[in-house]
């Protein structure tokens, strides 16, 4: 009786093993966020997390992983286990600038990683300090080529966002100035309002209220439509620089060999997050831009991966752009 009891048990036990292997997700996921607390990414990863976290019904926690331009926190996901329990949110530097600045990258983005989906772009700025010469983009052009061995370019760092998508001005305008680098945006941009540093790129989430108090000065942002944070701010094509169009995209990324149903539930999470009235209102607060249903694809984010490595590749090489 008693081994009749026991084999019962155990194909009990065989039976609800496969049933219990399907439920997805049982607990709590991580996600890595490569930067600080309190950076754009880990604003945009909170608030699509904390919706994705109510469709799931398990919650998303955000685990700040710092250090090397961000590949230090996407090194240690691109490792972590293939369940869907690690997941994290890279961006432009991470996935698309990183193999140009660090030779010895140990993750190759457009291979070791599942697409889960675009979750927000943070358009850039070209700012300068409030008494720059310059009054708009067009004069900040001329400027800056007569002026190139006296000016002063402020970044966050080797392989930050203000870093390469100022590279990338650089290079469009064949110009070389004084590179001034620190521990963050916020240094940086405190000099840049002290007037100790001329002009820098970034993202508009960290700029916006300076522009609009005055303390900085605002010549373009960088891209196709005028963004609803800075309204009277033109875009680089009405500008006049209509090539220097960068966006600082941030994406969620699974471990390469995730299982399809997993990302798949991880993709339509997502989705219904950025369909969400609230959620998206809160995104564009910041300045953010939210991708349509075809942009927010792992497919489409894959693509842009392998876009992206093609594009900053060239650019950071020519500039000799390469990380400490």
């Amino acid at each position: 009786m008693i081994r009749t009891i026991i084999a019962l048990l155990a194909l009990a036990g065989l039976a609800a093993a496969p049933a219990e292997a399907q439920i997805y997700p049982a607990r709590p996921i991580t996600v890595i966020v490569p930067f600080a607390a309190g950076g754009p990414t880990d604003i945009i990863a909170r608030i699509v997390g904390e919706h994705m976290s109510k469709t799931l019904g398990q919650q998303l926690v955000v685990e700040n992983v710092t250090g090397a331009g961000g590949t230090t926190g996407i090194t240690r996901g691109a490792a972590a286990k293939n369940d869907g329990y690690t997941i994290m949110m890279g961006h432009m530097g991470t996935h698309g600038a990183a193999p140009a600045l660090y030779p010895a990258l140990k993750y190759d983005p457009t291979k070791d990683f599942e697409s889960i989906g675009m979750a927000a772009g943070t358009p850039i700025l070209i700012v300068a300090r409030k008494n720059f010469p310059p009054k708009d983009l067009k004069e900040f052009v001329t400027y800056a080529k007569a002026q190139n061995d006296k000016l002063n370019q402020a970044h966050a760092g080797i392989g930050s966002v203000s870093h390469t998508t100022c590279t990338m001005l650089n290079v469009q305008l064949g110009i070389k100035p004084t590179q001034v680098a620190y521990s963050g945006t916020g240094p940086a941009l405190n000099d840049m309002i002290g007037g100790q540093v001329d002009f820098m790129c970034d993202q508009i989430v960290n700029l916006t209220e300076q522009v609009k108090a005055g303390t900085i000065k605002a010549y373009a942002v960088a891209m196709a439509e005028r963004s609803p944070a800075l309204p009277d701010v033109p875009t680089t094509k009405e500008a006049g620089l209509p090539d220097f169009q960068v966006t600082a995209w941030n994406a969620l990324f699974a471990p390469k060999d995730t299982p399809k149903d997993i990302v798949a539930k991880l993709a339509d999470a997502l989705d219904k997050a950025l369909d969400d009235p609230t959620t998206k209102k809160r995104l564009l607060d910041l300045g953010g831009v939210v991708p349509d249903k075809q942009g927010r694809t792992p497919a489409a984010l894959t693509a842009l991966v392998k876009a992206e490595v093609a594009r900053w590749t060239p650019i950071l090489k020519v500039a000799g752009a390469v990380a400490p």
